[in-house]
Formats: C-alpha cells, structure tokens, sequence
C-alpha cells in the first residue's frame, strides 16, 4: 500500500486545511499540526481559537518554548506518524512551520517525504517568524492556491495526483 508524508507549510490564510480536506475527498488522509499540543495546553488557559496577529504570536512564542524545553511538538508529530504507518490511509499531511523543525521531522520519516509550500495572493504579514518566514524554506513543490473556491478543489487534487504518481511511478512504495 503507499503511504506517502506531506510536509505542508505556507503562511496562516492561505487556505492549508482546505486544500487537505479536498485531498480527503480523493484520498485516504491524516491531517496533522505541530501546532495541536500547544493550542491544547493554551486553550486551557485563556486562548479561546482566535486566529488573529496577538493570538499567532502568543502561540508561536509558546511552541518555541516547548521545543526548547521538551521537544513536544516534535513528540507529538512522531507520534502520530507511527499512528499513521499502522493505519490504512495514504497521505499524511504534517503542518510544520519552522523550517528546522522541517528538517528535523523529515529526517526521521522512513517512507516517501516531500515539502510542499501553498502559497495565496493577498495574505498579510502576521507578526512572527513562524508565520512569515514560512518561504525561507526549500521546497519540493509549490502550490499557488489562487484559483476560486469552486475551481480550487479539482485543480488541487490534480497537482497532488501528479505527486503521489511520481511515487508509483517509481516503486517507491511502502509495504
């Protein structure tokens, strides 16, 4: 069966977790954020979702104290992953901002790993690094989720096919 981890990335509003549900249509999908375990611990002390600059800042500054102190972002993730390896599904996208923290993920995947940056016209600068660095980064492959809502979903899963292709293409399947 293939299984396949897709780094996901790109800055907060451009549409990651739609493009993902779209996949979901077509795939079998594991969804998954670095971010997860941080918003728990901040949601029991006073963050209550919103999304704006103060709120990414105040989440950003708290995950790098976690990584800092004990890694959890990183546990969290791998985790999950070995949760998605005994799965059957066929795509796990992992949403990881930090481009080291990229590279720390992607060193201990064992099956076919890509980056994929999704980038949209028209979103703002949020006022953290982990937010706005997000294309100081080398990806694999780059998606400029521009079209309309309507349109976005066909034409998302029909770069994705050409990626999960190149994988059957080449054996690079996992069993």
């Amino acid at each position: 069966m293939l299984q396949i981890v897709i780094i996901i990335n790109g800055r907060g509003g451009v549409g990651k977790d739609t493009l993902c549900s779209f996949a979901g249509k077509k795939y079998r999908v594991t969804n998954i954020s670095a971010i997860t375990p941080i918003k728990e611990i901040a949601h029991q002390y006073g963050w209550n979702g919103e999304k704006d600059s103060k709120s990414r800042k105040f989440l950003a500054d708290l995950k790098k104290t976690f990584i800092e102190y004990n890694d959890l972002p990183f546990q969290y993730l791998m985790t999950e992953y070995r949760r998605f390896l005994h799965s059957s599904n066929q795509i796990l996208f992992v949403h990881i901002r930090e481009g080291e923290e990229i590279d720390k993920f992607k060193n201990y995947v064992k099956i076919p790993c890509i980056t994929l940056l999704i980038r949209r016209n028209l979103v703002k600068d949020w006022g953290n690094p982990s937010d706005d660095d997000v294309e100081n980064y080398n990806y694999d492959h780059v998606y400029d989720n521009n079209e309309p809502l309507t349109a976005a979903e066909r034409y998302f899963c029909m770069f994705l096919q050409k990626i999960v292709f190149t994988f059957i293409g080449t054996g690079e399947e996992n069993e």
